[in-house]
């Protein structure tokens, strides 16, 4: 296993919400990961409070990375995951991060422990098309979910589809969903958001099984798989 110790550690986790609240044995770890600015928090929050909701009789346990000191968001997420498994022992991490957290996670998802990442309006920059692209190889056998708004005007959506498509093919469990009309918060669409994300954590950490759209988006070719439209109303009505 991996060691992020010195340089990481001004992080910390933050109070656990889920099954560890409810004095269950933890079967999961879902590290939320958030963005570079506390005035554009994202979807992290409302999500943190669904994952506890719907997985805390599954054993699913979650925390916000809490960011601290020099080293960088994917030192401070490597080091997450080794203190979740100090934690609690040999369980499935998730990445779940907004924004900078986004690509953080993306970036930290070579961790043996971690075995899913859920990517939302991940900043990329430049480094995706530039001659030294954003690496892929990490993301071989872990399941990966990319949200992204088409309006998102502080972090290109288009940046994000070149990513998916490139992880898609090292890694064939890859999915893309696309946010019609909203922004780089996710605010409009803010509860499909959350829905789709908390099934694909739930089908990745716990159970195995996902919802119709997403299975739908993991086994098609790209690009369809990687263009999926998130449907309004997503999750209102899900059958898992």
């Amino acid at each position: 296993m991996a060691q992020h110790a010195p340089p990481a550690r001004g992080a910390r986790l933050g109070r656990a919400a889920g099954a560890n609240g409810l004095g269950s044995t933890v079967s999961g770890v879902v590290l939320l990961l958030p963005g570079a600015s506390r005035f554009s928090p994202g979807p992290l929050r409302p999500l943190g409070r669904a994952l506890a909701r719907a997985g805390g009789a599954e054993g699913l346990v979650a925390h916000t990375v809490i960011h601290g000191g020099d080293a960088s968001r994917e030192e401070q997420a490597g080091w997450a995951a080794d203190e979740a498994v100090r934690r609690y022992g040999d369980v499935p991490v998730c990445l779940a991060g907004f924004g900078a957290g986004g690509l953080a996670a993306l970036r930290a998802a070579g961790h043996d422990a971690v075995n899913s990442v859920v990517s939302l309006a991940p900043c990329l920059g430049e480094a995706v098309v530039a001659d030294s692209p954003e690496p892929v190889k990490q993301l071989s056998g872990r399941q990966v979910l990319i949200v992204h708004g088409t309006n998102d005007a502080h972090s290109d959506p288009e940046a994000s589809f070149l990513l998916a498509a490139r992880a898609k093919k090292a890694n064939r469990s890859t999915c893309r969903f696309e946010v019609h009309s909203d922004g780089h918060g996710l605010r409009e669409h803010q509860p499909e958001v959350v829905a789709l994300a908390v099934d694909f954590v739930l089908g990745a950490v716990c159970s195995g099984r996902y919802s119709r759209p997403v299975t739908d988006a993991l086994a098609a070719p790209p690009p369809l798989g990687l263009r999926m439209p998130l449907a309004s109303g997503f999750g209102r009505s899900l059958r898992r």
